[in-house]
């Protein structure tokens, strides 16, 4: 099982800060490079750069939850949304089709959410 993982180019788990502009104050995002190529591809679908990507991202996010806790995080998840809503059928996989066309209702109406799992072994008491 492990070989599926650990095989992956150390490239892509290897850390990168990048400087990104959010409300007019240069921040830094550190991210593995794996999460950056995918930002990168999620940037261009919408003819964006990463940075203009991020600073709509927080934009957005801060208009809705008020404010804004672990961007780093949140990004990582974006990306993992991104990409689990590909063979969904949520997101297409062409990546000409940009993001901003998409129905956000319909794309949402495709995401698998994990069922919570039960224990595994209960003790009794």
């Amino acid at each position: 099982m492990c070989q599926v993982f650990i095989s992956a180019d150390p490239a892509l788990y290897t850390c990168r800060a990048r400087s990104v502009r959010l409300h007019g104050v240069a921040t830094s995002i550190r991210l593995e490079n794996l999460f950056w190529q995918v930002l990168e591809e999620i940037a261009a679908r919408d003819s964006m750069s990463v940075p203009q990507l991020c600073a709509r991202l927080h934009d957005e996010l801060q208009a809705e939850r008020g404010s804004v806790d672990n961007f780093a995080s949140f990004l990582r998840v974006c990306c993992g949304r991104y990409l689990a809503l590909q063979p969904s059928g949520g997101i297409p996989q062409d990546r000409s089709i940009p993001i901003r066309s998409l129905n956000a209702g319909r794309v949402l109406a495709t995401e698998h959410h994990p069922k919570p799992r039960a224990a595994a072994h209960r003790r009794a008491a």
